[in-house]
């Protein structure tokens, strides 16, 4: 799953025309550069790799997701519904921007449930936030519509999904815009950074603005320093060792999610040998990005047999409802409402009325589904050694 496992001869190129400038800021410098932009060559050819018609990099995928939350309005008084297994950084994005996250079910997909979805749409929902999780499609295209009907705009998490499409386009491309993340365990990475794509000019004017203070970035006489501002902005820059190492990993991108497809295939083979095994269901299994392989057992019980299996031989696999960062009743502080600020922000308004309250039992249909299921992560290099053991302990829980 990690590009880090192919770092090679060509980030280092990218990274060495970097240092051989001296400018690792993305803006300004143009004379010391030389012409050489990396951030900037990163997101063009992010947004031609995609299909998008503009792309922001951002410091983060959480970056990623708070500045287009931002450019989209979202913020006190909003509700934005996402799904309740999923990383944290979706979550805390919405709080940071001020709106309430509303939770949804995720179905056989592991993603977002429409027809929770539905239930979930009110008068407040200002944005939808399905996640593409574990590198794997949400029903996008039905969430769009259902979307469309209400008049709510939808941004895609793209985060473990880049690669990933359906039917050709690329998953990021059927909402308002979609996040990616690139930290040090996606396909592809930069270490830490993140990248926002769009087709919508104007959402891509404010968040190239808000990720920099506000800065413009027009044309002036007065160099840094002398940019307009027509809002307050933050500090989300992605600076130009990461783009060099973006440019590198991008290009590499199709050959990693290729050789994560050859060995989930082989392993998805071993694993058909589990009596009552239901693999998840993949929206378009030619776009599946293959960085992970989830698979369901009949209940409870059988999974942590084969669980104790596997574990036993050296082949150990996650069960996310163990797993404290992924799942809703897993998010203590959440739950409890944990925060810094002496007023409770963002949970307690400054009045000291409680803003909203989690219930941990809320979401039965996604419990249940994630206390029988176990998954895999896929990585792009499998020794033939390490691919025999795991299906050698395959075989054996395949008779827990």
């Amino acid at each position: 799953m990690p590009g880090f496992e192919i770092f090679g001869a060509e980030e280092k190129e990218q990274i060495l025309e970097v240092l051989d400038t001296g400018v690792l800021f993305r803006y300004e410098f143009s004379e010391q550069r030389r012409g050489i932009y990396k951030v900037k060559e990163f997101e063009e050819k992010f947004g031609a790799y995609t299909g998008a018609g503009y792309a922001q990099a951002v410091s983060s995928g959480t970056a990623a997701l708070k500045v287009a939350l931002k450019a989209m309005g979202v913020g006190p008084g909003d509700e934005v519904i996402t799904q309740g297994f999923t990383f944290v950084a979706t979550w805390e994005a919405i709080l940071e921007v001020g709106a309430i996250p509303v939770f949804s079910e995720i179905d056989a997909t592991l993603n977002m449930d429409p027809a929770d979805l539905k239930n979930k749409i009110n008068n407040k929902t200002a944005c939808i936030v399905p996640v593409h999780m574990l590198g794997a499609a949400a029903r996008i295209e039905e969430i769009i519509e259902i979307a469309d009907q209400a008049g709510i705009p939808v941004l895609e998490d793209t985060a473990q999904a880049a690669g990933g499409h359906i039917n050709g386009k690329y998953l990021g491309t059927f909402g308002k815009c979609g996040t990616f993340s690139f930290d040090s365990v996606k396909t592809m990475t930069t270490g830490e950074g993140g990248m926002i794509i769009t087709d919508d000019p104007k959402l891509h004017t404010e968040m190239s603005e808000y990720h920099d203070h506000g800065h413009d970035h027009a044309v002036n006489p007065g160099g840094r320093g002398g940019e307009g501002r027509s809002f307050i902005g933050f500090n989300y820059r992605m600076m130009e060792l990461q783009g060099a190492i973006g440019i590198a990993q991008l290009a590499k991108l199709d050959s990693m999610v290729a050789a994560q497809k050859k060995n989930k295939h082989r392993l998805k083979e071993s694993l058909s040998l589990i009596p009552g095994i239901r693999f998840r269901e993949l929206m378009d299994p030619t776009g599946d990005s293959a960085t992970f392989l989830s698979f369901s057992l009949a209940d409870s019980d059988h999974r942590k047999r084969v669980g104790k299996v596997l574990q036993e031989n050296g082949a150990a696999a996650i069960c996310w409802v163990e797993n404290s960062w992924h799942f809703y009743p897993k998010w203590e502080h959440l739950l409890a409402g944990s925060t810094q600020t002496r007023s409770g922000w963002p949970f307690t308004d400054p009045g000291g009325k409680r803003r909203v309250v989690y219930d941990p039992i809320a979401l039965p249909v996604s419990a249940d589904l994630l206390d029988r299921t176990l998954v895999y992560p896929i990585s792009i290099r499998m020794s033939e050694t390490r691919l025999q053991d795991m299906e050698e302990a395959i075989r054996k829980a395949a008779e827990a």
